[in-house]
């Protein structure tokens, strides 16, 4: 086992990791740029490292600053959590080529799966089933584009191959195809450094279903549920739970089974995310998250499994710790995120909060970072925590998150637990199965 490992990160999954290395017996260093400066982590960091101004650009995002953070505090390894560089397979290379370990998968895994052009051809390869679209990256030619489209059969969606969540249009008729490509091209060359794109079958009602995998060096590898992401807005999610409602057992075990394959087919290390929408009886692969998710939480409660504990350990070079008839899911969890913004316009509302009160009680998990007088920064992502429940079943779940939700108080700056307030006692949502774009359909309505 590591003796020292850098979390290269902020926030609640700065803390999450945190933990994790004390319970394991590791010295954590914590880097930090200085708008984190009296962040609650760094306060309780064995040792800690200012890696620049606020700026992710230049703190975050600076890999040169991180990995000399790491060799002047004689750190082993390096975490990158999830966001800024924990996709990022030339910084995976250049903390592996400075001599220190990367928590995650290795630098090729990362480039086959970050691509989404080159992941959907490679689960293509390994059977998992894809949605109909543009074998490959879109060309220049505008009839060959047309001609893909009508292949596929309109509406299509338009995506970056780099993006996640971001860099995507829809498009419903050939007059307005050739302008969404280019468009799609610039934005994705700007925001990704690569402006490719490819081409899908635009799903009308799908939901968005993830099955996370843990696979270590030895060739050992697990599916550990599936968790329902469909809540979300401009394909950002918001709420998330596991298992998913109302789906076969049989037909997701099915797909588990097939992502085990896949990753042992690619010699994928450490954590991931295979994400599908699932439309009609069918599951059809989007793209897999080469790193730790934010919504990890409930799919270690029903799963009993520690996902950020075994992901350090599968770096250590330790083999997994259960084999896949020891993963028995039980109950049911859900988890809200917690973002400082207007609850319905999601404007970003940082600032100082002068009250802090979290929820507690059986079955309640807070996952933040946040305490009283805390600043929170314009600068980066406007998550604060997570409010995750655990129940006998989905019902006593939701009456769980309904209680934690009026126990949590957070005052001094906006947040969007109003919004999950009112969705807990939505019947469509209570009833379980709603698609991606019942959350923007459901504020549409709201606003009239």
């Amino acid at each position: 086992m590591f003796k020292k490992i850098l979390i290269a990160n902020r926030g609640e999954i700065a803390l999450r990791i945190q933990r994790a290395c004390r319970e394991l017996g590791v010295k954590a260093v914590m880097v930090y740029s200085e708008a984190d400066r009296d962040a609650k982590y760094i306060k309780l960091a064995d040792e800690s490292v200012c890696i620049g101004p606020a700026p992710s650009a230049q703190s975050y995002l600076n890999m040169p600053a991180i990995i000399s953070a790491a060799e002047v505090t004689d750190a082993e390894a390096i975490h990158p959590g999830y966001g800024f560089l924990s996709e990022n397979a030339d910084f995976a290379e250049r903390v592996e080529k400075s001599g220190f370990k990367f928590i995650g998968p290795t630098p090729d895994s990362i480039r086959i799966m970050g691509d989404k052009v080159s992941a959907k051809q490679t689960m293509i390869r390994a059977g998992v089933p894809c949605v109909p679209g543009s074998e490959g990256a879109l060309p220049d030619d505008p009839v060959v584009i047309k001609r893909t489209a009508k292949q596929v059969g309109y509406p299509v969606i338009i995506k970056a191959a780099g993006g996640g969540g971001r860099g995507m249009r829809v498009v419903h008729t050939e007059a307005a195809l050739i302008h969404a490509v280019q468009t799609t091209k610039t934005e994705a060359g700007a925001a990704f450094g690569n402006p490719e794109v490819y081409m899908e079958k635009f799903l009308q009602n799908p939901r968005h279903i993830e099955i996370q995998i843990l696979a270590d060096q030895h060739k050992n590898a697990v599916w550990l549920g599936e968790r329902d992401c469909s809540m979300q807005r401009r394909h950002q999610k918001v709420i998330e739970e596991a298992p998913a409602p109302g789906i076969p057992r049989k037909l997701i075990e099915r797909m588990g089974e097939r992502c085990v394959a896949a990753v042992k087919k690619i010699g994928y290390r450490g954590a991931g995310t295979f994400e599908f929408l699932y439309e009609n009886g069918e599951f059809y692969f989007i793209e897999m998250n080469t790193r730790v998710q934010v919504e990890h939480p409930v799919t270690e409660w029903i799963t009993g499994v520690d996902i950020v504990r075994t992901q350090i350990m599968v770096a250590a070079g330790q083999k997994l710790p259960f084999v896949q008839r020891d993963i028995q899911l039980k109950g049911h969890s859900i988890e809200c995120r917690i973002n400082a913004e207007d609850p319905y316009k999601f404007i970003p509302s940082p600032g100082r909060i002068t009250t802090w009160h979290t929820p507690g009680g059986p079955g309640v998990r807070v996952d933040s970072h946040i305490y009283a007088n805390y600043f929170v920064p314009p600068n980066y992502d406007s998550m604060i925590g997570k409010i995750i429940v655990h129940g006998d079943t989905r019902e006593q779940a939701l009456a769980r998150m309904r209680t934690a939700l009026a126990e949590t108080v957070v005052e001094g700056i906006n947040t969007n637990i109003p919004l999950h307030r009112e969705l807990m006692v939505d019947a469509k949502f209570m009833d379980g199965g709603t698609n991606i774009h019942y959350l923007e359909e459901w504020l549409s309505k709201r606003d009239r």
